[in-house]
């Protein structure tokens, strides 16, 4: 048996602020690659790790044009829901969104919290089971979310997530769950899919489990880790072992081509400027005899400082002078 695992397409009809290219015709490619790898390699089933859309309701345009694509794979298309999929990361939306929809036309087939799904071919069984994301996701006792038994006797589990699952800690604010948390959990599941963590991780495998995150799909943001990463996909061959085959997508252009940076290095630039700026003021002010206006307008003129933050550092001046009660207070 093979199945083939993407996630985080974060379809939409526009590009992000982010974006250089055409966002939407650059996941169109891929898709069609995808459709391609699962035709080339045979596969017998495909499965989606959550956020297929980055809004819960997109144009019935742009939704129809993505769904003959979902059709075009062949073979049955099997999904979670991600917090993008839903309205304001609420899961008992999903009825009235864009992918419940899909759902309910039998473009692909969502599997809900609870459902065991059995994938069959050539005497393989294999129980497929999904946790879509939820508020509490990462939150709570992780057997809740990740743990699951083997409840039809079937040769390999496959459970995925749409869950901050990663191979590393993250800072205490960000609700998170380690893998090395996974493989103390009494659960029958062989193989852990997931999504969520656009960076994904390398291949993690013990005593025979597995737990996976390509990586998103789609590049909505333009941070650095994202100018270096290749979108990619994961092929599982099922025989008597888990076989586990990792490609990256040759239709994703490099970070460099279709990621936009400059108005970060922008601003950036803007806060530096303003920091060194308000520094001299500091250190000027300690010249009592002088008058502020004066300082601010010797410091612009001398370090060439943007007339947009010489006018800001102006305004700032009078309006505390004002609240101080003028020049002299």
């Amino acid at each position: 048996m093979k199945i083939l695992y993407f996630t985080d397409t974060h379809i939409r009809g526009n590009s992000p602020r982010s974006r250089k290219d055409d966002f939407p015709s650059t996941i169109r490619r891929k898709m069609e690659e995808i459709i391609e790898l699962a035709s080339v390699h045979q596969v017998d089933y495909v499965l989606h790790g959550g956020d297929v859309f980055d809004h819960p309701n997109l144009s019935p345009a742009v939704v129809g044009d993505f769904a003959s694509l979902f059709r075009g794979f062949g073979v049955p298309v099997y999904a979670i829901a991600g917090n993008h999929d839903v309205y304001a990361h609420n899961p008992i939306t999903l009825p009235r969104t864009m992918l419940g929809l899909l759902d309910a036309f039998g473009t692909l087939q969502l599997v809900h919290e609870g459902n065991r799904i059995k994938l069959e071919k050539d005497g393989i069984v294999v129980q497929l089971s999904g946790q879509p994301f939820h508020y509490d996701l990462d939150k709570r006792d992780i057997t809740l979310d990740y743990a699951v038994k083997n409840e039809m006797d079937a040769h390999f589990c496959i459970h995925m997530v749409h869950s901050m699952l990663v191979d590393r800690p993250l800072p205490d604010s960000v609700a998170h769950t380690l893998i090395s948390q996974l493989w103390e959990l009494d659960s029958d599941v062989d193989v852990v899919l997931t999504g969520h963590y656009h960076a994904g991780f390398p291949v993690q495998h013990r005593e025979g489990r597995y737990v996976l995150n390509p990586g998103a799909i789609a590049r909505v943001n333009n941070h650095l880790s994202e100018m270096r990463r290749i979108p990619q996909v994961v092929l599982l061959t099922l025989t008597d072992c888990v076989d586990v085959t990792v490609i990256p997508l040759t239709s994703a252009q490099s970070g460099e081509e279709i990621l936009d940076r400059s108005h970060i290095e922008k601003a950036r630039y803007q806060e530096e400027r303003w920091a060194e700026f308000t520094r001299q003021v500091d250190a000027a002010l300690e010249l009592k005899t002088l008058n502020v206006d004066t300082i601010i307008e010797t410091i612009a003129e001398n370090d060439q400082i943007q007339e947009q933050v010489r006018l800001d550092a102006l305004r700032r001046i009078s309006k505390a002078k004002e609240m101080r009660g003028g020049e002299g207070a």
